[in-house]
Formats: C-alpha cells, structure tokens, sequence
C-alpha cells in the first residue's frame, strides 16, 4: 500500500487519556518534527501530572498513522544495494539481530520445543535468525505485511494487531518487542494480553528508547527516541516498570542498554540537529555514519555502563 503524507488535518487528531494511569491532567514536556522523515507536522509530547508518563497529545488517530510507516521506515527497509558500503551495512544489520539473540539466550534457553513470538517483527530477519539457531517455532507480528520478503518462509507471519489474532490455548515460551510499545496505542492492554500468552516460566524481553539517558539530555527537541509522530509514548526507568508491572508482570532484570546501537541515536541526534526537520537521507548519510562509528569506538565499548539511548527489561508472570 502507498501512501501520501500531506500537513495533517485537525480533524485527524485525537485527545488520549494517560496510557498508563488514564488521567487528564497534564504539563507541557516537548515538541517534535518528524525528524527522520522529514514530513510535515510539529507534535506535542504531554507529562502526566498523576504517574509522570510523557505522552503525545494530541497524537493522530489509529488509522492515520500508516502513512508514516513506509518502506523507507527503519524497521520495513528493503534496500540491499549499498554500493561499497553494502557488506558493512549486512554485517551491521546482521549484528543487530546477532545481539537480540545473544540477549535473551541469557535469560531464556530455546530449542526445537519452544514457542516465540515478537510482536512488531518488522522486516522479520530477528526471528529467521532465532528459528535458524535454535530451531524453535517462531512467530511475528506486524500492522505492515512484509511476509514477501524471502526469509520470512522460516517463520509465521500475522498481519495485524496482537488485539487481533487467535492463539487459542498456544502459550510462548519467549515473546519479544524491539522497539515495539513506544509506538502501541494501547500499551497496558497489549502488555496484559502478552501476559496471558506467555507460558508459567516463560520471559518476555521489551526493549524501548530510555528517556532518562545521556542522548536525550544532549539533543532535547531533535533527540531521535522522540520519533514523532510514530511514538506515542516516551519511557524513562521509572514509567516502562511501572507499566509492565501493572499489566500483571514481575520485572527479573532492568538493563540500562539493548541490543539496539546506541551509536544510531548520536549520530542521528547530531544530524538532526544539523538538518533541523528536513529529513535525513540514508543513501547519504551512511559514508560518514561508518566513519564516526569507527571515531566514536572507544566510547562505544562502554555503551552498556554508560545510559546512551536504551533501555531493556525482561520481565515474567506476576
């Protein structure tokens, strides 16, 4: 499906309650663009007075929100030509996927008996990876219908919402959400419906941008976990346990980085900042990522004690 992405009508918007505590009340916390995009709009992001949520509100309805999910979206991208750049770029999506798998084998032992699902599987390469490695069932989910892509044959595909599918009596021995709930528009009733998913020893591994971190503090308005208008919500510490917590969850581990490069998020928040809305094209930009990756390496091997841009948690049945 195409779409055209025009200056979006009042009449497009909504006035959610907190998704968290379902209050109104609320203060200012930050405006946003569409910064990755580059397509039109300015997007209020609120502070909840009663649980301290920062979420958007206005924020466009459900089925507007599509047309900010195109092809060129990170998570849909179907581009493999990158010039002389192209086994980089394989080896560093590669490794992205090689890093969910190493992060939650250490929390949950999978083989040829084990269910998993991932709910917003995107292009789906994590869990062709997971069902290549360990030989379980997997399953992924996603509102955007990418199961054309070759790989997707080593696992099933449901389009759609989670609200939508059947699983009957089938219980996951591992469900995961890459960069998933920041942009659910009903996150407590997603987390409880996972909840009822999971097995009695089952993990469900959630990793989200982490508000309360060193990249926010450092690019504020053109901090890339804003994402607007595709994230709905924005999580520090405090607010994504909370919520796991009060969908019927026990947080086991709270990790203060994941399996996502936290180098994206500064190097996307300097462009950004350069660029100041119009949009970052990826074919251009990817000569000088490389190249500050390899200036930034120091720093980056202290990612995981540093609070970048991440934050994971893994969590179990309360």
């Amino acid at each position: 499906m195409e779409y055209t992405i025009q200056m979006p009508m009042e009449n497009q918007f909504e006035t959610p309650p907190c998704p968290l505590c379902g209050g109104t009340e609320g203060t200012h916390f930050i405006d946003a663009e569409d910064d990755l995009g580059g397509r039109p709009g300015s997007f209020r992001f609120m502070r909840c007075a009663g649980c301290g949520l920062v979420y958007q509100s206005p924020r466009l309805r459900f089925e507007h929100i599509g047309a900010y999910y195109d092809d060129e979206y990170i998570a849909h991208r179907k581009k493999t030509d990158w010039g002389l750049f192209t086994p980089l770029y394989d080896w560093a999506m590669g490794k992205h996927d090689r890093d969910k798998l190493s992060l939650v084998r250490r929390y949950k032992s999978l083989d040829a008996d084990s269910q998993v699902l991932d709910v917003g599987c995107g292009a789906g390469t994590f869990l062709a990876l997971l069902a290549d490695k360990t030989g379980a069932s997997a399953c992924g989910i996603d509102f955007k219908d990418l199961s054309s892509l070759p790989w997707m044959e080593k696992m099933e595909f449901r389009p759609g919402t989670l609200a939508g599918q059947d699983f009957g009596e089938r219980r996951f021995d591992l469900i995961t959400m890459w960069h998933f709930l920041e942009h659910d528009y009903t996150p407590l009733d997603t987390l409880k419906r996972t909840r009822d998913l999971l097995a009695e020893d089952g993990r469900m591994v959630i990793e989200v941008p982490r508000l309360d971190s060193v990249s926010f503090r450092l690019f504020k308005e053109r901090w890339p976990g804003l994402q607007a208008p595709q994230h709905t919500m924005l999580f520090d510490a405090e607010t994504l346990s909370r919520m796991v917590e009060e969908a019927g969850l026990r947080v086991c581990h709270h990790l203060p980085y994941g399996a996502f490069p936290a180098y994206f998020y500064l190097f996307c928040g300097v462009a950004f900042k350069l660029l100041r809305g119009r949009g970052l094209n990826f074919s251009r930009a990817i000569y000088p990522y490389f190249a500050g990756q390899l200036l930034l390496l120091p720093l980056l091997l202290f990612e995981r004690k540093l609070n970048l841009a991440m934050q994971t948690v893994v969590c179990e049945r309360a």
